[in-house]
């Protein structure tokens, strides 16, 4: 156990010598298709992790203290393991991972601060790791490029955490410009920038603030859905290696092959992706009416199809769904709790937001947290 005393020697010695912002990020569209390969089109926003780093003169020993859990815990470079802080196994995944790229790797300390609320589906976990890859990669001169940061951050998810996560989160987190959306391929790992032009709208998070617990177990278990409907089309489709493969015409002829629940499944992934490429054009065209059917359209897919919404994220939809200034929502992330991302005309925030945030006390007893974001530049230095 680290004593407060520690702590506070630990704050009045510490002196930064690199700030690094890491940002959360959103996902316009294209919810569980990046581990089926598909498209995915999220962006940074402006809320984020700051990171402040130093080295120290120590080889290996390693200091990290999280400002927002009032946390220190300390380890050794030549002995990297899971530990007990959930928190601290994203970044000990990374300075594992990043050990295996390079032997650069020295003593340092780091303080961060978020203003990312954990479990809303932002990818506070992404950010975590991005910041710290990005800062040590600047801090040690490892020569690391983004997408190896990329790489290294998602493989720290997996392995130390334990969360398949795809690639999206940490692409967007790394690679994101401000005023784009990201139309990234999750198979050949390219994106291409899609310009972002709301006016008179807002993108709005609705924090339904419940995490259920089957968040972890389902996102997993969907992912094991989709590589059972690969399977078992493959034996009829042998060329395919994915979902991204498949087609609704495909699905629509092979249909009795698959079991009732991993047809949904892939019915709702195909569609997804073909979303997200009319989503592109709809927002190339600036056509935000469109945009909005397509965001309604995705929700009903996750509620319905993916079975991952939860009576919560369905109420606050049905209810936006109802006002004609919101063009359209859904929601947003693995599921079972965090948000719903709206299109709401900027004129009526101020009587919407209330008036929703009464309706969802008074249905759930429950507070609304309300998070306006804005499309925003990667992880970058400070």
């Amino acid at each position: 156990m680290i004593l407060n005393s520690q702590i506070d020697e630990f704050l009045k010695n510490f002196t930064p010598t690199l700030k690094i912002n890491s940002p959360g990020r959103i996902n316009l569209i294209g919810e569980h298709t990046d581990y089926n390969l598909g498209y995915v089109l999220p962006s940074a926003i402006d809320k984020s992790i700051i990171f402040q780093f130093s080295r120290n003169s120590n080889a290996s020993k390693c200091n990290i203290f999280s400002e927002d859990f009032d946390q220190l815990f300390t380890f050794d470079l030549s002995d990297v393991q899971k530990g007990e802080l959930m928190w601290a196994n994203y970044l000990l995944g990374v300075v594992y991972g990043i050990h295996q790229h390079t032997d650069k790797l020295e003593g340092f300390d780091c303080i961060l601060k978020s203003n990312l609320p954990i479990g809303s589906g932002l990818s506070s976990s992404a950010a975590l790791e991005c910041g710290l890859a990005f800062g040590l990669n600047e801090l040690f001169n490892l020569e690391l490029s983004k997408l190896e940061i990329i790489q290294i951050s998602q493989k720290a998810e997996h392995d130390f955490v334990g969360t398949k996560c795809g690639i999206m989160d940490q692409y967007a987190s790394v690679m994101s410009e401000k005023g784009n959306a990201l139309l990234l391929d999750c198979r050949s790992v390219q994106h291409e920038n899609v310009p972002i032009n709301l006016e008179p709208y807002q993108l709005v998070l609705l924090n339904t603030n419940v995490s259920h617990n089957l968040a972890s177990s389902e996102y997993n278990t969907r992912r094991n859905e989709c590589a059972e409907g690969v399977d078992i089309l493959k034996k009829k489709l042998p060329n395919i290696s994915s979902l991204r493969d498949v087609t609704l015409d495909d699905l629509n002829v092979f249909h009795d092959f698959l079991p009732k629940k991993i047809l949904k499944r892939c019915q709702f992934v195909v569609e997804e992706n073909d979303r997200v490429l009319k989503t592109k054009e709809a927002l190339k065209n600036n056509n935000l009416n469109k945009f909005g059917r397509l965001l309604n359209e995705s929700h009903q897919g996750l509620s319905k199809k993916y079975e991952v919404s939860c009576e919560e994220l369905d109420f606050l939809h049905d209810y936006g769904n109802s006002k004609p200034y919101i063009l359209g929502s859904r929601m947003m992330g693995g599921g079972f709790g965090g948000c719903t991302i709206n299109l709401i005309h900027k004129d009526h925030m101020k009587d919407y937001i209330p008036e929703v945030s009464k309706a969802y006390k008074e249905k759930f007893n429950l507070d609304l947290g309300v998070i306006p974001v804005n499309l925003s530049s990667g992880t970058t230095i400070i």
